[in-house]
């Protein structure tokens, strides 16, 4: 390929918009023109985290998080604020879902949470990372997370990138989960391991 097509190629490649390259796994390059979308997008959500983290009232604190993951969050939903997300439009939460108190959701990568998800204080969605070569480490790598049903995220867990927790399975508290779970299992451990199956 000569210096011309590397030029159209990553061209055309910053003119897609980066939240939907983001969505569909791309790594963003620190240099990327949109870049900068990013950072205000993250502003915008904290302003609206704002009064969420602010507000009592369970109906207020699900219509702020509706507005702020561009979706409907469901009556049958609870969620105890604190909550920080960075982003909040790619973050997807499904019906009888709880989440507690102190809980950071980095979502630019994707974070899909289904019906009847436990989800403890101080848990830790990071559906973003960075490469480990020092040279590269500036750019985000975008890999998404998925909570299957009735899954049971323990306190003070952290969820990597990438990541699909099992249908009914359980992640023990303090766990840093960097593999998929398969469905009906306990891990735990840093970095997790199968404990027992359910």
């Amino acid at each position: 390929m000569d210096k011309s097509e590397n030029q159209k190629n990553s061209s055309s490649t910053a003119d897609r918009d980066i939240f939907e390259r983001l969505r569909k796994g791309e790594t963003i390059l620190p240099n990327d023109p949109q870049a900068y979308r990013m950072i205000e997008a993250s502003y915008n959500t904290k302003k609206l985290l704002l009064q969420m983290n602010n507000a009592s009232d369970p109906k207020e604190v699900r219509d702020l998080l509706s507005q702020i993951t561009a979706s409907e969050i469901d009556e049958s939903v609870a969620v105890f604020t604190p909550l920080y997300i960075n982003y909040g439009k790619h973050t997807k939460i499904g019906k009888n879902v709880f989440i507690n108190f102190d809980c950071t959701f980095l979502d630019l990568g994707g974070i899909t949470i289904e019906d009847g998800v436990q989800i403890a204080p101080k848990v830790s969605l990071l559906s973003e990372g960075h490469p480990i070569a020092p040279d590269k480490r500036h750019s985000l790598v975008p890999k998404s997370i998925h909570i299957k049903k009735n899954a049971w995220i323990g306190a003070n867990a952290t969820i990597l990138h990438g990541v699909t927790i099992g249908e009914n399975s359980v992640v023990a508290a303090g766990s840093v989960v960097s593999k998929n779970v398969p469905d009906n299992v306990v891990v735990g451990g840093t970095p997790t391991k199968i404990i027992k199956k359910i």
